[in-house]
C-alpha cells in the first residue's frame, strides 16, 4: 500500500455492520489501516478483536439500530462511511423454504440496509466524504443453482442501491455496492464442512469459478474500501463484481487454458 493510499481514510469514520467476522471484520480492518476510525455492529461483537469498538445490534431491529448507529457516531465524533454488510444466508429452490424463512431473510438482508441507511443519513450529510458501500452478491446478476430465496435478497439489494445512488446524488453521498462470488469465509466454510464430501464441494465451488479459486475476504475488503474512499469520488450507482469472473466470463475449463508453446520458425 502506498503511502497517499495508507492515509486515504485518515480523519475519516465508517460503520461496518456484520463487522465482527468473515467480510465486514475484513472491511473493517483495511478501514482501520487507511487510517479509519472503526465501529462495528453485529449480533455478536464479542468475536470482534479488542481494538475495535463493537457495539451490539441486530440489522433486524430498528430501534436496536438507531440506538447502536447513535452510540458509534458518538463514539467516532461523527460519520463518513457506511457499510452495509450484514446479511444472512439461505439454500433451496422456491419449493425448499417457507415463508417464514423468506420474511426473515428479506428482512435482515434488504430491511436491514433500510434501517442502518435511515439511521446513518442524518449524520452522513454532514460529512464532506460521505459513502455508503452495501455488500451485494454474484447472485443478484447470475443465476446460480439452489439460491432462489438469498438471490431475491441480494437482488433487491442491487435494486435498492441504484434507487439509492439516485436519491442522495445531489446530497453528495455515493451509494454504490460489491458483488462477491464465493467468498471463502464462516458461512462457505460451514457449508462445505456439512457436504457428504467436503473436498469435492470445495473443489465443485473453486470450479465454479472461471479463476478456479475462491474469492478471499479480503479482496473483497478492497474493493469495499476503494468505493468507500474520496479517491472514488466520481463514482457512484455502480455493482463492482469480485467474483473470479464467474458474472462476465464463459470459459472452458482450466487445464485447455494453459499457455501452449510458440510454434517452431526456421532461421
Amino acid at each position: 500500500m502506498n503511502a497517499r493510499r495508507a492515509l486515504e481514510f485518515q480523519g475519516l469514520s465508517a460503520i461496518v455492520t456484520g463487522g465482527a467476522s468473515g467480510i465486514g471484520l475484513a472491511v473493517a480492518e483495511t478501514l482501520a489501516a487507511s487510517g479509519a476510525g472503526i465501529a462495528v455492529l453485529d449480533l455478536s461483537p464479542e468475536q470482534a478483536p479488542g481494538h475495535l469498538h463493537a457495539i451490539q445490534a441486530d440489522v433486524a431491529d430498528t430501534a436496536a439500530v438507531a440506538d447502536a448507529t447513535a452510540q458509534a457516531v458518538e463514539y467516532l465524533g461523527g460519520l463518513d462511511v457506511l457499510v452495509n454488510n450484514a446479511g444472512i444466508g439461505a439454500q433451496g429452490t422456491v419449493e425448499d423454504n417457507s415463508e417464514e424463512e423468506w420474511h426473515h431473510v428479506l428482512d435482515v438482508n434488504v430491511l436491514g440496509i433500510v434501517r442502518t441507511t435511515r439511521a446513518a443519513l442524518p449524520h452522513l450529510r454532514r460529512s464532506a466524504h460521505p459513502a455508503i458501500v452495501n455488500v451485494c452478491s454474484v447472485t443478484a446478476t447470475t443465476g446460480l443453482p439452489q439460491r432462489a430465496l438469498y438471490s431475491a435478497s441480494k437482488g433487491a439489494v442491487l435494486a435498492l442501491t441504484l434507487a439509492m445512488a439516485a436519491d442522495h446524488l445531489y446530497e453528495g453521498i455515493r451509494v454504490n455496492c460489491v458483488n462477491p462470488g464465493t467468498v471463502d469465509t464462516p458461512w462457505v466454510g460451514r457449508l462445505i464442512a456439512a457436504a457428504d464430501d467436503p473436498g469435492a464441494e470445495r473443489r465443485a465451488l473453486e470450479a465454479r469459478q472461471p479463476s478456479g479459486r475462491l474469492v478471499t475476504a479480503q479482496q473483497v475488503a478492497s474493493a469495499v474500501a476503494y468505493l468507500a474512499g474520496p479517491s472514488a469520488g466520481a463514482t457512484t450507482g455502480t455493482a463492482l463484481a469480485v467474483d473470479g469472473g464467474i458474472s462476465g466470463l464463459l470459459v472452458r475449463p482450466s487445464a485447455s487454458l494453459r499457455p501452449e508453446a510458440p510454434a517452431h520458425r526456421e532461421p
